[in-house]
């Protein structure tokens, strides 16, 4: 069976693994398409990721000095989409022949519980591209919920990427009025189409300069650029006592963030978001696995439009060149998915 491995940084191959046994309470899913996390993969792919340098204590919930994992990676992935080809004798449901979404890595076949793919159907005619969304649009949608966007808000959304993109909508439904601002021009028309009230080119000037002259800040701002220099604008952004949430992977030294201006004088809250818990003061009704139902069943209502954020899809069998692509030409993809039907 097919798998996708980074085998150091800059270096990837599809290699060959053996079919996993099925066990009592399990399928066997035959994937179908793959999608790549543009942000967290591409810090595995260039070596950048802290789990590589640094080990995570669990229990203490710190990075300590070790390494978490090392290379090669085999299977790294976001969200995939398959059919479920084979059922332990146990497993009523989901039955063969169902198409699913979960998280089994790149490969082209995994053995997955039944459990975890309870409402992960996807329904009689939707098209199976939009499950490898799910993930990205829980993840959005977490990033909205931190934010704890009231109807009339005033909200700026910094990084019009896919998360970012599926947050300006999800924050439109969610009743705000919604500044998008990034530098790329196709990702603010895109931003429009989703509902944003106004866009903002970073290129041009200051988002805070622009928010301030209209309603003197934004009363949140959702950072999505992954940028230091992004992180310290929302902060600038955003009015006295206002919140940011800092949704993006930040990687290495804060160049460009200066908390001794901004945000220790207008006594900002900063508050992090990330797909491992849902924020602390919704933890007794939301958790991940219903952010990712709730995203999906939009999708499925159509509130949410998927389908034209998938700019590329690719066989598995050119990783590499998409994992280039991705590396040297981010601007030019929104989201990349690998296409396993032609490796069966």
């Amino acid at each position: 069976m097919r798998v996708i491995t980074f085998e150091e940084p800059g270096q990837v191959r599809v290699n060959s693994e053996s079919p996993a046994e099925l066990v009592p309470g399990s399928v066997r899913v035959r994937t179908i398409y793959s999608g790549v996390s543009a942000g967290t993969e591409l810090t595995a792919y260039r070596g950048t990721n802290p789990y590589l340098s640094r080990k995570w204590d669990t229990e203490r919930r710190l990075f300590v000095d070790g390494q978490t994992h090392a290379y090669p990676l085999a299977g790294w992935g976001y969200q995939e989409v398959g059919e479920v080809v084979e059922a332990a004798p146990d497993v009523a449901a989901p039955p063969p022949g169902s198409v699913v979404w979960g998280i089994w890595g790149h490969r082209a076949e995994a053995v997955v519980p039944a459990a975890k793919l309870v409402g992960h159907v996807v329904p009689p005619g939707a098209d199976p591209l939009s499950g490898v969304l799910a993930r990205v649009g829980a993840i959005a949608l977490n990033a909205v919920h931190a934010a704890d966007v009231h109807l009339g808000d005033q909200v700026a959304i910094f990084g019009q990427g896919v998360i970012g993109l599926l947050a300006t909508r999800l924050a439109v439904l969610s009743g705000a009025r919604v500044v998008a601002a990034d530098a790329i021009a196709d990702r603010l028309e895109r931003a429009r189409a989703f509902g944003a009230a106004e866009t903002f080119d970073v290129t041009s000037g200051s988002v805070a300069e622009f928010m301030r002259k209209r309603v003197e800040g934004a009363d949140t701002v959702i950072e999505l650029s992954g940028t230091h220099q992004g992180l310290h604008e929302a902060i600038r952004t955003v009015r006295k006592s206002g919140r940011v949430v800092a949704a993006g992977f930040y990687q290495g030294d804060g160049m460009g963030l200066r908390l001794g201006e901004e945000f220790h004088h207008n006594q900002v809250q900063l508050v992090s978001s990330q797909i491992g818990g849902v924020a602390s003061w919704l933890a007794h009704r939301w958790d991940v696995e219903r952010l990712q139902r709730t995203f999906m069943e939009l999708v499925h209502r159509g509130e949410v439009e998927t389908r034209d954020l998938v700019t590329h899809v690719v066989p598995a069998e050119r990783a590499a060149e998409a994992y280039d692509l991705l590396d040297r030409h981010p601007s030019e993809v929104l989201q990349l998915v690998f296409d396993f039907k032609e490796s069966q």
